[in-house]
């Protein structure tokens, strides 16, 4: 979607052109090879006089610096490096893309004091330098019509940066950066998804940017709404029914592990834009509802990295997508549907819609693969938010191993989870008087209430739900996106995948 740099490693070497960029531990520490980018010390003098001292993410620089031939020396802090994990490293490459500016050539010297090298940080550094690079700027058109050129045709002349990190061993770097790689690729197909407008990006036209991932060898199948009645699924049909545009259930399978292994699964809610039905939503900000498919976003740009680093695991990804919208079709409040299950379920209000798409399809993921356990992700309530900000996704289980490991995997990618509670307290607020369970409770507790729901749907088998409501969209920038759509949970549950259900 947007001008991506193109990522080489190289053995150290003194760029002759274009703009190097060079790390600075703590104190303003460089090492060898960075020094002899520096042959005048222009960039040192700059030192005391920008009050640069290595603090992390800091950065000076130097225009056209004298002794040299390159257009400027930038460097940027990293801190105490022995301090460094994989994060802080995807940071500092964040911190390297926003001072590239319009730069064509760049070149990166990673070569720190106390430096332990061993590929996985230049691996690191160039993923976070793609995620920090990614826009959204495939209708944008004004930049071209100012430049003279015809409305729709881009500016041939605008060329992405080719960047080069130098560092001890690139055939390392390189070999970390096949599997990092897949996984950013993942990451930005999710932010592509929720970002396009709902216009272009239905449920047929998910389904088929699913079904793109067979040039991986993802095994896909569509369910189309006649197959989805014959199956039952009609709380998910009860969503897309004011809508004229199908709805579609797409099923990915990627078969990295052994044959006879269980697969884990992943199901997402995609609802490419929800109105709020009948119980429509006020019109001040409804145009972020394109984004409400980005539990859905995330399970396609999951199963994308796993297939792309060919992990080794059985995976399945299910994604419920339709359009809840409005016409005499559409869902009334106090309709009662019958769930795949065979359970009903009264509808009270029809902007409680997500649940309804995800207990059909949790039903039939349990019911046809079987899986050691199923995770779903959900833009679900805004009543997470309410709780738990946008910094947190909220993470409801019944099983405390797959609990923690999530919680583990969090931590270490910085997509945050944390527990919130279920118990029958609970669970008991959504029992109706007229079917077997309604699809909203009291005032309170929404987030909770909505697990509850969905608790009711997965049988014994161990499950996780993710609220990323807040963190899926519109979340707060940060080193390493500046997106609107984040792309939240790739990169947590290929960790989950990669730690924990491998080999």
């Amino acid at each position: 979607m947007n001008s991506r740099p193109s990522i080489a490693f190289a053995k150290f070497a003194a760029p002759k052109k274009g703009s190097v960029f060079l790390l600075a531990a703590d104190g303003g520490g460089l090492g060898d090879a960075a020094k002899a980018c520096d042959p005048a010390g222009a960039l040192a003098r700059a030192f005391p006089v920008a009050d640069f001292s290595g603090k992390f993410a800091g950065s000076v620089e130097v225009l056209a610096p004298e002794g040299t031939s390159v257009d400027r020396l930038v460097a940027i802090g990293a801190g105490k490096v022995a301090s460094l994990d994989d994060h802080a490293w995807l940071k500092l490459g964040g911190a390297v893309a926003a001072s590239l500016r319009k730069a064509t050539e760049v070149a990166v010297i990673l070569d720190l004091p106390e430096l332990q090298p061993d590929g996985r940080q230049a691996a690191h550094l160039a993923a976070g330098i793609l995620l920090r690079s990614y826009s959204f700027d495939k209708y944008k058109t004004r930049k071209e019509r100012e430049n003279g050129k015809p409305e729709g045709k881009k500016d041939e002349a605008a060329k992405p940066a080719k960047i080069t990190i130098h560092c001890a061993d690139p055939a390392a770097a390189k070999k970390a950066f096949a599997s990092e790689g897949a996984v950013i690729d993942g990451v930005l197909l999710a932010r592509d998804l929720v970002n396009e407008p709902a216009n272009a990006l239905g449920p047929v036209e998910f389904a088929a940017r699913a079904r793109e991932l067979e040039a991986l060898g993802v095994e896909v199948d569509v369910l189309t709404e006649k197959e989805m009645k014959k199956l039952g699924m009609g709380s998910l049909l009860g969503v897309a029914q004011g809508s004229p545009r199908g709805a579609r259930v797409a099923v990915m399978q990627w078969k990295g592990g052994k044959a006879k292994d269980a697969p884990i699964a992943f199901i997402g809610k995609g609802v490419t834009f929800d109105t709020g039905g009948n119980s429509m939503k006020p019109a001040s900000g409804m145009e972020d509802m394109k984004g409400d498919m980005g539990g859905a976003a995330a399970v396609t740009g999951l199963i994308h990295a796993l297939a792309a680093r060919k992990a080794k695991a059985n995976v399945v990804g299910v994604i419920g997508l339709v359009e809840n919208a409005v016409d005499g079709h559409a869902q009334r409040p106090g309709d009662i549907v019958t769930s795949m299950s065979g359970q009903t379920i009264e509808v009270l209000n029809t902007d409680a819609e997500g649940r309804l798409v995800l207990a059909d399809a949790l039903w039939y993921t349990n019911d046809r693969f079987k899986p050691k356990f199923m995770v779903n992700l959900a833009t679900l309530t805004g009543a997470i938010m309410v709780a738990l900000g946008q910094h947190y996704a909220g993470l409801f289980s019944n099983d405390d191993e797959l609990a923690g490991r999530l919680t583990g995997a969090g931590q270490a990618t910085q997509e945050r989870v944390w527990r919130m509670p279920l118990g029958a307290e609970y669970d008991k607020l959504i029992d109706s008087k007229n079917a077997d369970m309604k699809n909203i409770g009291g005032r309170y507790g929404g987030a909770i209430i909505a697990a509850q729901f969905l608790q009711r749907f997965v049988k014994d088998t161990p499950w996780a739900h993710l609220d990323i409501a807040g963190t899926a969209m519109g979340a707060p920038a940060s080193e390493i996106n500046q997106s609107w759509g984040s792309g939240f949970g790739v990169r947590l549950l290929d960790r989950l995948v990669r730690d924990h259900y491998e080999g």
